[in-house]
């Protein structure tokens, strides 16, 4: 066929919807490897920074942007028109949860709206945005034949679910295996074969439906371990046993048992959201998600149960939480990343700020908090000086970045609440939480 053709030969223009932590870094691998390239995106800031040849993500570095700009094969740009110059379509864009935590599907939507503008025959448009089983085929499919042209005859379809972890040195988005599902044949093959020209291993499944399940298994899989943990936490705390202590233990056994550690909530794009995604889905078949669902409440409720753990270490010290003065360490949802979407600190913030106390927070990667989605605080990273330490009522370690000097802050710290176990030392005035 055609397009397989153009795709084996590298000829295929390849478009790149949503340039995030998932878009950007893998339309890089494709310019890598000498496709020309469109990186299409709504934020004109975004846009603006890839063509001043700098990047807005810290593991991507200024150079790189450089090198694929130089090379002529990459442009940004905000004119989503020029998708009618594209062979294949990714769409990589944020599906987060609306305020009663269903599932929030505008962008996908917004995003097959302006691609039906343009749709023509022999293009193939991949999902990569974590969604419920069948949100390729009954939300994206009947918008993009609003173009006049039918799916499997002008135009192919397909979902491939995303698996970038941000800064993994171990792992990168062309080493992890990648998964392909499609719902005909000339799909499924003109998708593996896209894929195949950046990723270690592309793994077909049936059906786009089953891609999109395999992406929720991947993380309520981790959703309802880290909740197992999280509860044991909050058990062995009440015990006076070392939640840190039982799990390096129980690692030692090298069978029928993978560590998971517990922290002050869940982040990411990913596990927050997927669990919530399945259970609302799985409504439609009147199959309850009892099992899912415990896990997403447990994990939900760990701002709340460390804020408790504060509020009673400042009660020990004769203070009240309300105008406490309050340092959070790390505003990215984990180490060492500048991502801070869904950001159990977010949460922390706001449950401390409702309580009265003065929050501010450091973060190496943050210098400035974006407005994002649910909050809106304005807000800048502090100095994080022995002297700006001590004068603080409390220091809550949210994310245990390994930039952190993290003896200078318990020798200078009032009161040092650990929610990663970074502080190996321990003191009258470190809690773990």
């Amino acid at each position: 066929m055609d397009l397989k053709r153009k795709i084996e030969s590298k000829e295929a223009k390849i478009g790149v919807l949503g340039l995030g932590y998932v878009g950007l870094p893998l339309l890089l691998e494709f310019v890598d490897v000498g496709f020309q390239c469109t990186g299409f995106d709504i934020d004109e800031k975004k846009v603006d920074t890839l063509n001043q040849k700098k990047s807005y993500i810290r593991h991507i570095s200024d150079e790189k942007i450089k090198t694929m700009l130089d090379s002529g094969l990459f442009e940004p740009t905000t004119d989503f028109s020029k998708l009618s110059e594209m062979d294949c379509i990714i769409v990589a864009v944020p599906t987060p949860l609306d305020k009663h935590q269903q599932p929030d599907l505008s962008y996908i939507i917004n995003t097959s709206q302006a691609i039906s503008k343009t749709l023509r025959k022999n293009q193939l448009v991949v999902l990569e945005s974590s969604t419920w089983p069948g949100t390729t085929m009954e939300v994206m499919k009947p918008i993009l034949e609003e173009s006049g042209l039918k799916y499997s005859e002008d135009f192919y379809l397909a979902f491939s679910p995303e698996r970038e972890d941000p800064n993994n040195p171990k792992y990168t988005t062309k080493s992890i295996p990648k998964v392909v599902g499609a719902n005909d044949p000339v799909s499924r093959e003109c998708a593996v074969a896209l894929y195949d020209q950046v990723i270690v291993q592309t793994v077909p499944v049936s059906t786009s439906q089953a891609a999109e399940a395999t992406k929720l298994l991947e993380n309520i899989f981790r959703s309802v371990n880290i909740a197992l943990v999280n509860e044991m936490k909050m058990i062995l705390d009440r015990m006076g046993i070392n939640v840190w202590e039982v799990i390096e233990a129980a690692s030692t056994k090298p069978f029928g048992y993978m560590p998971f550690y517990p922290g002050p909530g869940l982040g990411g794009h990913c596990i927050p959201i997927d669990p919530f995604y399945l259970t609302w889905k799985a409504k439609e078949f009147e199959i309850p998600t009892r099992f899912i669902e415990l896990a997403g409440e447990i994990n939900t409720a760990m701002p709340y149960w460390v804020v408790e753990k504060v509020i009673h270490a400042l009660n020990d010290q004769c203070k009240p939480i309300k105008s406490s003065k309050i340092l959070l360490l790390g505003l990215a949802y984990k180490k060492d990343v500048d991502d801070m979407r869904e950001s159990p600190t977010l949460k922390l913030i706001q449950i401390l700020t409702a309580h009265g106390a003065i929050v501010d927070y450091h973060d190496p990667y943050i210098p400035e908090m974006p407005h994002v989605r649910k909050y809106k605080y304005e807000m800048k990273s502090v100095d994080l000086t022995p002297e700006n330490i001590a004068s603080y009522d409390a220091v809550l370690i949210s994310t245990d970045h390994s930039d952190f000097d993290y003896d200078m802050i318990a020798n200078h710290a009032q009161l040092l609440i650990d929610t990663r176990n970074a502080v190996k030392k321990s003191g009258k005035n470190i809690i773990k939480a």
